[in-house]
């Protein structure tokens, strides 16, 4: 593909993935020189709950995306959504991004009205699509002074806006270099700098490590943990449940939209948690051990990473000692034995049943 293709490509995506950006700073423009209170905004987010989604639901045509979906996320939160794909994450933070009219139910953010007050909305939210283009012949601060512009900032505003956004998403370096220069992840973080110009008090981001290397995807946690720690109200999915407990203070999980739960991570696993789980460290091959486990029905879920066995005991967790007895008596090698905490991941499982919409 030449360098035109490229650039007509890259446009086409620029124009899906940063249209909510132009349009919000287009707004912001008029919602001014037509007197609005300065700080309308600022009265609105007072209200605890940044985000609120009350019975929420959207069909295309006859099939249902998000089904009577509600939570709320509070200021200074990050919401982790969590979900396969297809279960209604993307559409969810495309309502809240005022891209996409709910079927029924009320969405708000910062105590505006999604569908009645969406300026307002926009003038709030940072929202980082799961795919997105650049101007791949700009250099790195021409695109983001481009998006500044757009953003009505003066000359000296944009410079600075601009030099933080690079600082933050530590791409200083490259602020001269050729947008299409840059690796997956850097243009991951540059999309994300883009989101950051006009600091929104409210991040919404759609599987923000979406493609990237092991290494990338921590750098874009890091990132997404200094947000929370700025302040910011952050709402991020993913359906890789290790990028969110981190740095995650709440969570969501949906499937086939449906909200199967919502709330405080902590709150959450003491609800749902239930059975003691057990990691079994074997030495040699685990076909062995998991073959005795399956013959006790006090063992559920059972799941092997390598010869580390995770499993539920739905016995007295004073007689663990005894499962223990029962694999050496019957031929297993058990390296380790340890009761742990559930995790993201052990919710994740005992609430959803591998489905999509």
């Amino acid at each position: 593909m030449n360098s035109q293709a490229r650039s007509l490509v890259s446009s086409f995506w620029f124009l899906v993935g940063g249209a909510i950006e132009v349009e919000a700073a287009n707004e912001n423009h008029k919602s001014e020189t037509r007197n609005q209170k300065p700080d309308m905004a600022d009265e609105a987010t007072t209200d605890p709950s940044m985000i609120k989604l009350e019975n929420v639901s959207k069909y295309y045509k006859d099939l249902p995306a998000v089904l009577d979906v509600s939570f709320e996320i509070g200021r200074g939160e990050a919401f982790g959504f969590i979900g396969p794909n297809g279960a209604g994450k993307t559409t969810t933070i495309k309502m809240l991004a005022t891209l996409m009219l709910p079927t029924e139910g009320k969405l708000s953010v910062g105590g505006f009205d999604v569908l009645t007050e969406p300026r307002e909305v926009r003038r709030l939210i940072g929202y980082m699509p799961d795919s997105f283009g650049v101007y791949d012949d700009l250099l790195v601060w021409e695109y983001l002074d481009y998006f500044a512009a757009l953003y009505k900032l003066s000359p000296a505003g944009r410079k600075r806006a601009i030099s933080d956004v690079l600082e933050l998403t530590d791409l200083t370096v490259k602020r001269s270099s050729q947008v299409m220069s840059l690796s997956r992840g850097m243009k991951q973080r540059l999309c994300l700098a883009k989101t950051l110009l006009h600091d929104p008090a409210v991040l919404l981001l759609d599987e923000p490590a979406s493609g990237l290397d092991p290494h990338a995807r921590i750098e874009i946690r890091e990132l997404i943990r200094e947000l929370c720690r700025m302040g910011k109200t952050v709402l991020v999915s993913s359906h890789i449940l290790t990028e969110l407990a981190d740095f995650c203070t709440s969570i969501g999980i949906i499937e086939a939209g449906r909200l199967l739960a919502a709330g405080r991570i902590d709150e959450i696993t003491a609800r749902l948690a239930g059975n003691v789980i057990v990691d079994i460290t074997v030495k040699g091959d685990p076909v062995i051990a998991l073959g005795v486990l399956a013959e006790r029905t006090d063992i559920s879920r059972v799941t092997c990473d390598g010869r580390v066995i995770r499993l539920e005991y739905g016995g007295e967790p004073d007689d663990l000692d005894e499962l223990l007895e029962y694999l050496v008596n019957r031929g297993v090698r058990v390296l380790g034995f340890t009761r742990s905490e559930a995790n993201l991941e052990d919710i994740f499982l005992k609430v959803t049943r591998g489905v999509v919409a």
